[in-house]
């Protein structure tokens, strides 16, 4: 997985005729099942966080959570 902008993924998207599932995260778990779903089926993904996950869970925290996403999977 790389962190890119929205609008590169987009544009890809756009060219090669496909969606991108854009989901809410605030823990771990939740990172871990979205990403290994995302490799399993070799889709891109977009990591969301709410303001109401921020307040949960700590912007660090989550952070640091999408960096570890990002080396577990950089095949997404």
């Amino acid at each position: 997985m790389a962190l890119v902008t929205t609008q590169e993924m987009f544009a890809k998207a756009y060219e090669g005729g496909y969606a991108i599932g854009a989901f809410n995260v605030n823990n771990m778990e939740i990172v871990q099942a979205i990403t290994e779903a995302c490799r399993e089926e070799k889709a891109p993904v977009i990591l969301q966080v709410s303001k109401g996950a921020r307040a949960y869970a700590n912007h660090t925290y989550l952070v640091k959570l999408v960096e570890a996403a990002i080396l577990e999977c950089p095949e997404i």
